[in-house]
């Protein structure tokens, strides 16, 4: 409400001026200020019964914040209109008429804009709302979301420019109107204007393009990133966000995705595979522990019962090596259901096979203090045999 008093300030602040010109243009003033009056009353009055009856009564509470968005640039451009409409009534000479509906006419080439930004904005949240990223199946809502944050920023940018280039274009100067149209020309190919002068920002701008468009990445994908292990937390115009492992964030430039290769967990799917391996000795029987691998997947909720095999893939001078694949549905679950496998199929082993674990070590120390023994003994023995008188 306190932006009622903002226009009419303005007003009667030009109306000072006008007085001490003289009296004589009184008439003129009253009809100009009841005019003013009476359009400021119209516009608002028109503007509080659609933005505080009308709409909020039709939409939805959850729908109330998009109202606010474009009431705030349409509270100015009721009150510009009306102003502007009411100029010609103060019968101001061509000098001062022209300077106050040129600063009018920028005013609202900026509120216009500004509900531009707002529809974008609007436009985004109203797409994101249809595109839930909680559900376990979120690659389509992953897609698209990366996509909004792209396109929302690349708008936004548009819209900057489209409106610097018009309220430049409202001069009259010839170079300045030459920038006006000039920025209003180059407002869809701004990128390319720029490259010249801003070689890394534009390769930033043109690769985000790039990724919304082939999608290498998308929000919440799980990559390796310079081997650190992480989630693609953000995606600015600049760079990417990776929340890594540890709670870390990694800032990553976002032609670095696109001239680097890195490994993509989640690109068609957030399901996973995973392995561990277990090294045991020649003589452990491998079905019992197949069995009881079957067993732990079946009893845990991690396992998402599509991978299940324990095999003999190696052979090794002492041991063989035993190879444990399963599978989860995201690498999350994957993590701790390989930590749990390795801990059950560990403490199986022990309890019912433990004279199969791998013993070499243990086997070369007794062994070398076994030699050391005799060792000993030879050496005592020589020396008694050496110590003794000659018969």
């Amino acid at each position: 409400m306190h932006h009622l008093t903002v226009l009419p300030a303005v007003v009667l602040a030009i109306l000072g001026q006008i007085f001490k010109s003289g009296q004589g243009q009184t008439h003129r003033i009253i009809v100009g200020t009841a005019v003013l009056l009476g359009a400021l009353f119209v516009a608002y009055g028109i503007y509080f019964v659609v933005f505080r009856f009308v709409l909020r009564r039709k939409i939805s509470l959850m729908n109330h914040r998009f109202i606010g968005r474009f009431s705030r640039p349409a509270f100015w451009i009721f009150g510009i209109a009306a102003a502007m409409s009411a100029v010609p009534f103060f019968q101001l000479n061509d000098s001062m008429a022209g300077t106050v509906e040129h600063i009018l006419h920028i005013i609202f080439l900026i509120c216009i804009g500004w509900v531009l930004v707002a529809f974008v904005y609007t436009f985004e949240d109203v797409m994101v709302r249809r595109y839930d990223m909680s559900t376990a199946d979120n690659l389509n809502a992953r897609r698209i979301r990366t996509q909004l944050a792209v396109i929302r920023r690349i708008a936004l940018i548009f819209v900057f420019v489209l409106t610097a280039g018009l309220v430049l274009y409202t001069f009259n100067h010839t170079r300045i109107w030459q920038y006006g149209a000039g920025l209003i020309a180059s407002a869809g190919l701004a990128s390319f204007a720029l490259a010249s002068a801003a070689k890394t920002t534009v390769g930033n701008m043109l690769a985000g393009i790039q990724i919304a468009l082939t999608e290498p990445i998308r929000l919440d994908d799980v990559v390796i990133v310079d081997g650190q292990w992480g989630r693609i937390e953000e995606i600015t115009s600049a760079y990417v966000v990776v929340k890594i492992w540890n709670l870390e964030r990694l800032i990553v430039p976002l032609t670095w995705f696109i001239e680097n290769p890195f490994q993509n967990w989640t690109r068609t799917s957030s399901d996973l595979i995973g392995t561990f391996y277990i090294y045991v000795d020649y003589t452990c029987p491998v079905d019992p522990l197949r069995k009881e691998f079957e067993r732990i997947l079946k009893e845990t909720t991690l396992w998402d019962g599509k991978a299940q095999v324990l095999q003999v893939t190696d052979l090794f001078k002492t041991t063989m090596q035993l190879r444990c694949l399963l599978s989860a549905t995201d690498s999350g679950k994957l993590f701790d259901l390989r930590c749990l496998a390795r801990e059950k199929m560990i403490l199986f082993i022990q309890q019912n096979y433990p004279q199969h674990l791998p013993t070499l070590r243990f086997a070369e120390n007794a062994r070398d203090q076994e030699h050391s023994h005799e060792n000993a003994l030879r050496s005592a023995a020589l020396e008694a045999k050496t110590n003794s008188p000659a018969p």
